[in-house]
């Protein structure tokens, strides 16, 4: 039965629980401490290479393995099973970042492409359990619910992760360093601690109840099924693509925003001071966007968000104070939970529901694939160029081909052709 407040809670805290590595670790303290600490000695321009070529690592790891982890979780009834794992091996290895030294930038890089990999292969099965905990009727709010808790989550942590950098000495801190080194392993603790809702109140949604040999084995088939499926689901394929675009800008921006701030010479208070302001921005408008969203209808408001998007990128390129750092970023937080969230939701109404790991591994795989491109191109640029804003400016085409193909996405001809391919199988 759907629609239980303890489930739905229970599996919205689930991003309250994660989110703390989405915002202290991924867009906050790695990118400044690896630029600033673990990569000492080398300068601006190669450590944001250095920084795209580790994001680009991760993703691409998980893009390979998105569909089949969903296709297996699909035919065993694994979708919780391999969520814990995923989960514990993302903690434990943000945990373990507190324990690099100074210069050892390789096997920061290391600790962090395996965290993605846990944090972002959790992701996937953790998305793909929204069609059986929530209704159709539902299905929007709960998904913006669970953005929401994890802004306000995530900001929380942050919160007192700031202040531990800003005043160590009032937490018994010998310095700023020591405070960021502790925050990585508060978020491993914070991360385990808030995912135990889920893994107590969630149930496994039915399924075939098959070994582990035959799920893997029946997976990698599935894979292929869903390949073919997709042309036959032309709007569902479209709308993959579309994401494929558009979200690739919003990662990168997301993982990349302090970085850029530390190249335009902004102290590290003001980044982390804008990154908050995002944080609590985000949480009541993840949750307005899903009215928005009801009043216009979910493509348009989608097709708002990455308007918004283009215009924060072209923001970017012009900026030269903190201040203007401070618009970007509640400009930031008005659209980050409501893209998120409405496309999560949308991607919903598109797939067959008895299939939703299988096609969210397809999902989240192409938003991987995305952000492979996205951090590398912004990287690479940046080296070429000496200049990181000609990488930010170049965001603007990924939301560009995103909006227009996203625009040709019609959602009752979706239903339609998930109606014909699920009484042909």
């Amino acid at each position: 039965m759907k629609n239980s407040s303890k489930e739905i809670v229970s599996w919205a805290l689930y991003d309250w629980a994660n989110s703390a590595f989405a915002t202290t670790v991924m867009a906050a303290f790695f990118p400044i401490f690896f630029s600033q600490y673990w990569s000492y000695g080398s300068d601006s321009a190669t450590s944001t290479f250095f920084l795209g070529l580790a994001n680009s690592a991760e993703s691409l790891i998980v893009a390979a393995a998105a569909p089949v982890l969903g296709a297996i979780a699909d035919r065993g009834s694994y979708r919780k099973k391999l969520l814990i794992l995923f989960a514990f091996l993302g903690a434990v290895m943000t945990s373990s970042l507190s324990w690099v030294a100074i210069g050892r930038w390789q096997l920061a890089m290391v600790f962090y492409v395996v965290a993605n990999v846990g944090f972002a292969g959790a992701n996937t099965l953790y998305d793909s359990l929204l069609p059986s905990v929530a209704s159709e009727k539902n299905v929007d709010f709960v998904s913006s619910l669970g953005y929401s808790l994890g802004y306000i989550g995530g900001g929380l942590l942050f919160l007192i992760n700031v202040l531990m950098y800003l005043f160590p000495s009032f937490f018994g801190l010998a310095d700023a360093t020591a405070a960021v080194k502790i925050s990585f392993l508060m978020v491993g603790i914070w991360w385990i601690v808030f995912m135990l809702p889920l893994i107590f109140f969630v149930r496994e949604p039915e399924g075939e109840k098959l070994s582990v040999r035959r799920a893997v084995s029946d997976g990698f088939g599935a894979v292929r099924k869903t390949l073919v499926s997709l042309k036959k689901l032309k709007h569902t394929a479209l709308f993959l693509v579309a994401y494929w675009c558009y979200i690739d800008g919003v990662d990168t921006i997301i993982r990349m925003a302090t970085d850029y701030g530390t190249a335009l010479g902004f102290p590290s208070s003001s980044l982390i001071v804008a990154l908050l302001i995002t944080q609590f921005v985000a949480f009541p408008s993840a949750l307005f966007y899903s009215f928005f969203g009801h009043k216009i209808g979910i493509k348009r408001a989608l097709l708002v968000a990455i308007a918004g998007y283009a215009v924060i990128a072209c923001f970017g390129f012009f900026m030269t104070s903190v201040t203007q750092f401070y618009i970007l970023a509640v400009c930031i937080g008005l659209f980050q939970g409501g893209i998120q969230a409405l496309s999560r939701s949308f991607y919903t109404r598109l797939i067959p529901e008895h299939q939703s790991s299988q096609f969210y591994g397809f999902f989240n795989m192409l938003g991987k694939f995305a952000a492979i491109v996205g951090p590398l191109l912004l990287g690479i640029v940046t080296l070429v160029t000496g200049e990181q804003r000609y990488g930010i400016l170049s965001l603007i085409l990924l939301f560009a081909a995103g909006g227009i193909l996203l625009h040709l996405v019609d959602e009752k001809q979706a239903r339609d052709d998930i109606s014909a391919f699920s009484g042909s199988e």
